[in-house]
């Protein structure tokens, strides 16, 4: 199993793309540093959201005008009606977020890590673990970090062998009863 930053979800949820840094320029040009492993996405998107954070309510949709790649991880990124250096000031900060249908089709038995955040875990035996809230990158294999109810979290390699079943439909996810995987941290 193979997980990716960034099938998807048939939902108006959008994806993380990266983060305004600063302003290129004096035409207003926004400078972003890219999630993920490439630009791509980015790169092609006609349409972003920016926001505090990745499902914030208030994020602005804002029609994509042209993008480059820059330097370091960057994008240049010209937005409409950002037209100013100074217009990029109050954006510094902020997420640019978009459609997840920008992902390519990934092949069978591979995931995006949005998919896998807000999945229900439970043991092979039944028992629930929790709710899958976030990601992390390890070297090895990615770690999902398992919270319960009570605040309760749990940390599960990705490893194919500990992950018996990924069911997004029912966005549940089954994880071998090995000893010691299921101890809070």
């Amino acid at each position: 199993m193979t997980l990716s930053p960034g099938k998807k979800l048939p939902s108006a949820e959008r994806i993380v793309l990266g983060e305004v840094v600063g302003a290129h320029g004096l035409a207003g040009e926004l400078r972003v540093r890219i999630t993920g492993d490439v630009p791509d996405h980015l790169l092609s998107a006609e349409v972003v959201w920016l926001g505090k954070r990745a499902k914030d309510p208030e994020a602005k949709r804002r029609v994509v005008t042209g993008a480059a790649m820059a330097p370091r991880g960057e994008v240049r990124l010209r937005l409409a009606g950002v037209t100013r250096r100074e217009d990029v000031q109050p954006l510094v900060g902020l997420v640019v977020t978009a459609s997840p249908d920008l992902l390519p089709d990934l092949p069978e038995g591979e995931f995006y890590w949005y998919e896998l955040v807000g999945c229900r875990v439970e043991s092979a035996q039944g028992e629930d673990v929790g709710t899958v809230r976030e990601i992390w990158e390890t070297g090895a294999h990615d770690v999902l970090l398992v919270e319960d109810p009570d605040g309760v979290r749990r940390l599960v390699p990705t490893a194919e062998a500990l992950l018996e079943t990924i069911d997004l439909d029912a966005r549940r996810i089954v994880v071998a009863d090995v000893p010691g995987l299921l101890e809070p941290v």
